[in-house]
């Protein structure tokens, strides 16, 4: 059974730091391509990074220059390191996996990010 577990959310102020991880537990890791989304309250899932199966990564305009994406396929894991965190970076932040050419498409249960003085 295929499982995306996310840690690393916590309450951070404004200008701190955090690290996000999603430890996978799917057969091949290396074959999919991984992501990052948030929610906020009241607000659709939006796309945070995303790294493909050859680490080629993509951001969110709202990230760029502050979150870095990356993984190792060793450990089955993907991070996402935060850092001037903003209130409007609070969202319950999701992994996501996925592998096109096989329609493979999972999701984590999210971990929380709140950003507040």
């Amino acid at each position: 059974q295929v499982q995306l577990v996310e840690s690393g959310g916590g309450l951070v102020q404004p200008g701190g730091s955090l690290r996000l991880s999603c430890a996978a537990s799917i057969s091949r890791f290396s074959f999919y391509d991984m992501g990052w989304y948030r929610q906020a309250p009241g607000k659709q899932r939006e796309l945070v990074a995303t790294i493909t199966r050859g680490s080629n990564t993509n951001y969110a305009d709202s990230v760029k220059g502050r979150f870095t994406v990356s993984r190792d396929n060793a450990k089955n894991t993907v991070f996402l390191q935060m850092a001037s965190l903003k209130p409007e970076d609070t969202a319950v932040y999701f992994c996501h996996a996925q592998w096109l050419a096989y329609a493979h498409s999972y999701w984590g249960q999210g971990t929380q990010v709140t950003i507040s003085s």
